[in-house]
């Protein structure tokens, strides 16, 4: 299959060097001439489970020059989805498939408004990743599973493709008719850590360690349950500690959460589309999320504190 990862940072370069590694054939598009340079001299080095993989994939900065393809997986950060892929337009024909596999919920609104529904499949994916250094990536897959589906829920021989290539790259992968219910569960596991981490600036490891984070990951767990009820979603998780439990399995007591890896970076996070649609959502409804609103208060917070040209500004 014919893919290109659009947005390959930690986790972009986990599936797709994975991708790779079985035959695929995968490009990287970062915005980080480091990235690309380091990428394309010294291969892509993946991490995991005491065993180093270099991967020869090719990395660009752009999508320029490059010809439609079978699959675009767009792992972006969720506020450059709409430019992101106005941007690679190149890389769709008639038949390219473009999935996002982005944290949070509606980029798959935003995909649709841009290149037309028919195009566009949603993902989630538990696989975890961390940019130890440009090109080398900390990966977790073991036991991770990615869920893909339709938007209309039906299965269909695309989805069923992607599956399987994913599979068959050593990512565990499954189909559904309930896409929208797998993208609720998988963002209830972003809810638990994200904004905690971030606030904290802890690892996995120390976060899981304070049961007073514990408490407060399952508070806001339960309203976000309560607000995918009011909406009518069909959930696989049934009580608020099973998310705060799963985001941890498999993964290293260094791991970070990608919320707390953007706020290191000096940049803005994407917490609008985690906790802040949970808050939105509970606004929509008149239901009120005050646990997810505090969060999204205190990331809101620190983004400004990290961009000296709106310190002292008013709002």
């Amino acid at each position: 299959m014919d893919i290109a990862v659009l947005g390959a940072g930690s986790l972009g370069s986990v599936i797709g060097g994975r991708l790779a590694q079985s035959g695929h054939a995968v490009t990287l598009i970062n915005r980080n001439p480091t990235y690309v340079e380091a990428v394309n001299r010294d291969g892509l080095i993946l991490d995991e489970a005491r065993r180093r993989d270099v991967i020869r994939v090719p990395a660009r900065l752009t999508s320029e020059g490059l010809g439609p393809v079978e699959l675009v997986i767009v792992l972006v950060k969720s506020f450059h989805t709409e430019e992101s892929i106005r941007a690679a337009r190149g890389l769709l024909g008639p038949q390219t498939t473009v999935m996002s596999l982005q944290n949070g919920l509606g980029q798959e609104d935003i995909l649709a408004r841009v290149i037309g529904a028919e195009h566009v499949v949603a993902g989630k994916t538990y696989v975890g990743g961390v940019m130890t250094a440009s090109g080398v990536v900390s990966a977790g897959t073991t036991d991770k599973e990615t869920i893909i589906g339709e938007l209309s829920g039906t299965v269909t021989t695309r989805v069923c493709a992607i599956a399987n290539a994913f599979e068959t790259a050593g990512l565990a992968c499954s189909t559904t008719d309930n896409i929208r219910g797998a993208m609720w569960d998988k963002l209830l596991v972003n809810v638990a850590t994200g904004a905690l981490a971030g606030i904290t600036r802890l690892n996995y490891g120390n976060l899981y360690d304070i049961p007073e984070l514990a408490q407060t990951a399952i508070e806001a767990v339960a309203e976000a349950m309560d607000v995918a009820a009011l909406l009518g979603v069909r959930l696989k998780t049934t009580d608020p500690r099973q998310a705060w439990e799963k985001a941890a399995e498999g993964l290293a007591f260094t791991f970070k959460a990608s919320i707390l890896q953007s706020l290191e970076n000096g940049s803005r996070t994407e917490i609008d589309f985690i906790n802040g649609a949970v808050a939105r959502a509970g606004r929509e409804l008149g239901f009120p999320t005050p646990v997810n609103d505090t969060l999204v208060a205190c990331i809101k917070g620190l983004e400004r504190a990290l961009d000296p040209k709106l310190e002292g500004q008013a709002a």
